[in-house]
């Protein structure tokens, strides 16, 4: 059974609890691929962090992941970056993230705006992403690129709803 969860805003202040959880989730993947530093891994988020863009996961009113989505332009293309998607051990395998991600894609879909995303070479979210319609852009020794366009008439369709 799913803990009770919630989600809300993001703050400035929860940059710190953000890059920790980073450096935990991200730790497997980046020692396997020989890339783990734990000074640059939290940084990393530091560096780019924006709480504008940023949803935090609680559950039971403890921090338990985030996620960012930011808008994008060229040369990306008008798109949303899905970034800094983390779950806690604790939160993971409830479904938590798949109701999040359906979330942002069924925005995405009413928006009419395509999802852009990377994960690590090898991570096991990749084959999430795949399973909600993400399918591999580019990608090198490290990083793999996945796109998910709008679905096919949802953008249409939630506007003529509105009309």
């Amino acid at each position: 059974m799913a803990p009770p969860w919630t989600t809300r805003p993001a703050t400035p202040a929860d940059v710190t609890p953000i890059a920790e959880l980073r450096a935990a989730v991200l730790r497997p993947d980046l020692s396997r691929l020989g890339r783990y530093d734990e000074h640059r891994v939290r940084q990393r988020l530091r560096d780019t962090y924006d709480p504008d863009h940023t949803t935090i996961i609680e559950t039971g009113g403890v921090f338990a992941g985030c996620v960012a989505v930011r808008p994008a332009s060229p040369p990306a293309g008008e798109c949303w970056w899905l970034e800094h998607f983390y779950l806690a051990t604790h939160a993971q395998g409830h479904g938590i993230g798949t109701t999040v991600l359906r979330d942002i894609l069924r925005r995405g879909d009413e928006a009419g705006t395509p999802v852009r995303l990377n994960v690590l070479q090898g991570s096991p979210a990749r084959r999430l992403y795949a399973r909600h319609g993400f399918t591999v852009e580019t990608e090198d020794p490290v990083d793999v690129f996945m796109l998910r366009p709008p679905t096919a008439g949802a953008g249409a369709a939630a506007a003529s709803t509105t009309a």
